[in-house]
């Protein structure tokens, strides 16, 4: 039985991107791909909203060698085998592999395909996030924490969410760099 699990790379402060809609500061070296296409490898399914699916869709073509490490290699693959939920009402299509696009998609039906696959179902891009946990949807979320503070930007939470967490792990997994995997009470 799979789990709902929101993962997303964050600035110390608490930030997916910056006041300018940047993230180039959280691109990750080559230990820490490697640790999160590790984390990624338990994901059966990926639910994105539009814009976090259209800075995704740069997988879909596997980086040359020579242009990316060996771990963004890895990864492009792991993401074209991965299903690929896509949830826009202005899309008017996602043609990338093993992708489909709805127009919308509850917290519930999540829950629901999570709890039917032996895979987790991981929601990624915090607005589409946002619904799920506000909904009490998500059973974990894993925060890659870098080493930055950015100041303001895109929050990976919501400024009004309230959840009581545990504690699951905290790993570091590059220069500065922790994983931090929180479970939901």
């Amino acid at each position: 039985m799979g789990r709902v699990r929101y993962t997303a790379i964050t600035s110390l402060d608490g930030y997916v991107a910056d006041a300018h809609g940047s993230f180039v500061w959280a691109a990750p070296d080559e230990v820490t791909h490697r640790a999160i296409n590790e984390l990624e490898s338990g994901v059966g399914t990926v639910v994105y909203g539009r814009r976090m699916y259209e800075v995704m869709r740069y997988w879909a073509t596997a980086p040359e060698p020579g242009e990316t490490s060996q771990a963004a290699r890895e990864f492009a693959e792991l993401w074209r085998a991965t299903d690929k939920l896509v949830v826009s009402r202005t899309l008017p299509d996602a043609p990338t592999p093993n992708t489909t696009l709805l127009r919308e998609l509850s917290p519930a039906a999540m829950v629901q395909l999570a709890r039917a696959s032996d895979r987790d179902l991981s929601i990624a891009g915090p607005t589409i996030a946002a619904v799920s946990l506000h909904a009490g949807a998500v059973d974990d979320l894993h925060a890659i924490v870098v080493p930055y503070v950015v100041g303001g930007g895109l929050p990976w939470l919501p400024a009004d969410l309230t959840m009581e967490l545990e504690l699951v792990t905290v790993r570091e997994l590059g220069p500065g760099v922790v994983h931090v995997h929180y479970r939901t009470v």
